[in-house]
């Protein structure tokens, strides 16, 4: 099994990306607080996967190809599901999904008078897809202070009303994982995250005349179409845009720095590539580099596709980069969108048709 892994970094040069409700130390009934990890040595704001997650769905659903084959959601109750049909909607495919419906009288008859769901797919049962695409939390490589804003509402007559926002100056980090083996490969095994296929599905699948191994209870999209969905959400990750506070703090979200690969198996060797030095701003780790290259060099199936723009740590940079040449390991560098992209055109590449098997 091959895995694209990898590491990337957002630069927060003064940002609210992801908040919460709670502040310990609020002012203001109405304050507003950033997510943040205590710790000994001071916080470490950071940004959840489920955010992360949030802002590159609705990144993609702003390509035309992705948009067109993004699953409708239906909402019950208090429940929400997708479509829950890999075959045809890509993000079902690889963000994963669960769909378990209610039984009961008064879900089924509102179900009934929903327009909306007219073209739904039947579910004969449940049904659930661990997400292929992987992403850790995003955090902070060394505490920082958290700023607290004040501000008031003062457009009407009368007294302002006040208010307050933290927002940090950091930089973040976060891991991420595409199992290329499973986008696009569909299974019906009865087992927690694997039956990702009903009855209803499986004869979709077989009507596509989709590849079949009945062996591990599997069906597979051709490589065509498995590559531009992953094509797809790599050029996702290149334009990536979200955050909370934008407004405010116009905060560019897409990576200032990306390092991936492909590699057999799901580990992910880059973690320790960059880290930060004794003031909190990026550092190049030379020897982690260089003992991933060594250890995990059997398991490399690509180059290094290493993103970092040019103004963000330029000294560093060039450290990378002189070390990967050392090194003797393919690599590319560049813009991370260039290198995001380059990595897309390569996954199509039918030479490269064994990453996804």
């Amino acid at each position: 099994m091959a895995f694209i892994a990898g590491i990337l970094m957002l630069d927060a040069p003064a940002s609210a990306l992801n908040n919460s409700n709670r502040v310990a130390d609020a002012d203001y009934d109405n304050e507003v607080g950033v997510k943040m990890i205590r710790t000994k040595g001071g916080a470490l704001p950071y940004v959840s996967a489920q955010s992360f997650r949030f802002w590159l769905r609705n990144t993609l659903e702003q390509q035309s190809d992705w948009a067109a084959h993004a699953a409708p959601i239906f909402r019950e109750n208090k429940a929400a599901y997708t479509d829950a049909n890999p075959l045809k909607w890509w993000d079902d495919d690889l963000f994963g999904y669960m769909r378990a419906e209610s039984k009961k009288t008064s879900a089924i008859e509102a179900k009934t008078e929903d327009t909306s769901r007219a073209s739904q797919t039947e579910t004969k049962t449940s049904i659930t897809r661990t997400s292929p695409f992987r992403m850790s939390t995003l955090v902070s490589i060394a505490p920082v202070s958290i700023v607290k804003d004040f501000g008031t509402m003062s457009r009407h007559e009368g007294d302002p009303v006040p208010h307050a926002h933290q927002f940090y100056r950091a930089t973040l980090k976060g891991l991420f994982s595409l199992d290329l083996n499973r986008a696009g490969t569909f299974s019906y095994r009865d087992q927690s995250g694997s039956r990702n296929l009903d009855e209803v599905r499986i004869q979709a699948a077989k009507g596509e005349k989709l590849e079949h191994n009945e062996g591990n209870k599997e069906y597979r999209l051709p490589l065509n179409q498995r590559t531009e969905r992953v094509a797809a959400l790599l050029m996702g990750l290149a334009h990536l845009e979200g955050g909370a506070k934008q407004a405010l703090h116009y905060t560019d979200v897409t990576p200032a720095i990306v390092i991936s690969a492909v590699f057999k198996g799901g580990n992910n060797p880059l973690h320790y590539v960059v880290g930060a030095d004794e003031k909190g701003r990026p550092m190049v780790h030379v020897q982690a580099l260089e003992e991933a290259l060594q250890v995990w060099g059997d398991s490399l199936l690509s180059g290094l596709y290493v993103g970092w723009v040019q103004g963000f740590h330029d000294e560093e940079r060039a450290r990378l980069e002189t070390a990967l040449t050392n090194s003797g390991a393919k690599f590319q560098l560049g813009h991370p969108r260039a290198v995001l992209t380059q990595l897309a055109k390569d996954i199509q590449d039918p030479a490269n048709a064994h990453w996804l098997e």
